[in-house]
């Protein structure tokens, strides 16, 4: 398979962007890389991406999302993965609107498991494609800014600028 590595520089630190021939399966931040090659040696094996600026213009429009155009993000091609399940989580994850937060349970009960509200988290968790499938947008049953793979500061600044920028 064929993967193409891109860098965004974003006000969080430099992203690392990798996609397939299908779309996106890899957006995080470069300090977290060791996750980013975890997530792609699970489901490519060996390959690894080649630097290819430019691919889809999806490092344009992560530039553009981090310039206040929240919407930027929504109609780019995904190639996550993962079971069934996860990708049930991940796609209600798209529909959370910029601005607001759902809680674990929320989510749960929009893809009509809500009793799965440990199994959604762990789905949240394992999302490979940061800010696009917007895992920062879920929070705990009390409005607390629960864990986020890209650090919780980083995800107070993200909730932050959304809601500046809606």
């Amino acid at each position: 398979m064929t993967l193409y590595l891109d860098e965004v520089d974003s006000p969080l630190g430099r992203m690392l962007l990798v996609t397939s021939p299908s779309g996106i399966c890899g957006l995080e931040f470069a300090d977290r890389r060791e996750r980013l090659d975890r997530l792609l040696t699970r489901r490519f094996g060996d390959s690894r991406p080649t630097s290819r600026p430019g691919v889809l213009g999806a490092a344009r429009r992560v530039r553009e999302y981090f310039a206040g155009r929240l919407d930027a993000l929504e109609s780019l091609p995904l190639d996550t993965a993962g079971t069934p399940f996860q990708r049930e989580v991940w796609t209600a994850l798209r529909t959370i609107p910029a601005g607001t937060t759902w809680s674990y349970g929320d989510l749960a009960a929009t893809i009509g498991r809500p009793r799965a509200v440990r199994a959604v988290g762990a789905a949240n968790g394992s999302n490979p494609v940061a800010i696009i499938v917007p895992c920062h947008r879920v929070v705990g049953s009390d409005g607390s800014l629960t864990g986020y793979a890209g650090g919780v500061d980083r995800k107070r600044w993200l909730l932050d600028h959304e809601a500046r920028a809606s």
